[in-house]
């Protein structure tokens, strides 16, 4: 099934229709390229029938191109004008795909797991029964970060994905310790999933055109570290370790004997930088620490 994607007009006529100006401050940045879409969707390795999320759809750029590929898609979408803009737009562009498409309206940073396996926001309007099993977003700049780790805390089922984001962001989101950028961003992400670098986008397939370079980072879902100490407190090590980027771990985790010697049980050296380390060793280092 072939959809009618949209172009440089299509996008700027949907935008006058809804008399929407794009927001700086929402990171609202549109695709108006076919090319580009399709591309998108098959380094995603999305296939027909899986169930998908898309965080920030706009005005359906990538959702198209994602039902055309035959998925299902949950689309998070915290404007209201856009989200009720879409239903129409895939009705008039692909017939006979409107059944498979779920418009949440509502911040993803507040979004769920039901009950049912399916999605809602909270405090938002719509939801799906569907579980979906990759994500992929153009995700808006100012918020990707806490968006991604949300949704893949959130909802484990997310197998893997490809999201479109700031290149410094793609940056730090693939960056190994050691690494110049590594950083907490890096540390977390690695809980969930593996990630690489799949590509760049020019800055020309947008309007309005950003002022940074994009880039795709793919995901895939492993299984999370094995230890009995939550989550939480394993990146709150993270947290504290990054704090002050340079710092030894010894003072940046408070200091004295006992941090010292819950460092030197974890197999870690207490003058070394949070920067060096993966996930693993911040495990070590929460399982050790005293709570």
């Amino acid at each position: 099934m072939s959809a009618r994607l949209l172009g440089p007009a299509d996008v700027r006529a949907l935008a006058a229709r809804a008399g929407l100006r794009p927001s700086k401050q929402r990171g609202q940045n549109f695709v108006i390229d076919a090319n580009t879409v399709r591309r998108l969707v098959a380094l995603s390795g999305v296939t027909a029938g899986e169930t998908v999320l898309e965080v920030g759809p706009g005005l359906g750029s990538l959702t198209l191109g994602l039902l055309e590929a035959g998925a299902a898609v949950a689309a998070v979408e915290i404007e209201p004008v856009l989200a009720a803009l879409l239903p129409g737009t895939v009705a008039e562009r692909l017939p006979g795909a409107s059944a498979r498409l779920d418009v949440l309206t509502g911040d993803a940073l507040r979004l769920e797991r039901t009950d049912d396996g399916g999605l809602a926001v909270r405090g938002g309007a719509g939801a799906t029964a569907r579980t979906p099993t990759a994500i992929v977003a153009n995700l808006p700049y100012n918020v990707a970060v806490p968006v991604l780790l949300h949704v893949m805390a959130e909802i484990d089922s997310l197998a893997h994905g490809l999201v479109m984001v700031q290149q410094e962001v793609a940056d730090r989101l693939v960056a190994p310790p050691g690494s110049r950028v590594y950083g907490a961003p890096s540390a977390k992400l690695a809980w969930y999933a593996g990630a690489a670098k799949a590509g760049t986008v020019p800055r020309g397939v947008f309007w309005p055109v950003p002022n940074v370079e994009s880039g795709l980072v793919r995901l895939t879902r492993h299984a999370p570290p094995d230890t009995p100490v939550p989550r939480r407190d394993v990146f709150a090590v993270v947290d504290a370790a990054f704090a002050q980027r340079r710092k030894m771990l010894r003072a940046a985790l408070g200091g004295g004997p006992a941090v010292v010697a819950a460092l030197q049980r974890a197999g870690v050296d207490p003058t070394a930088r949070g920067e060096t380390l993966d996930i693993a060793a911040f495990v070590r280092i929460a399982e050790e620490l005293p709570r």
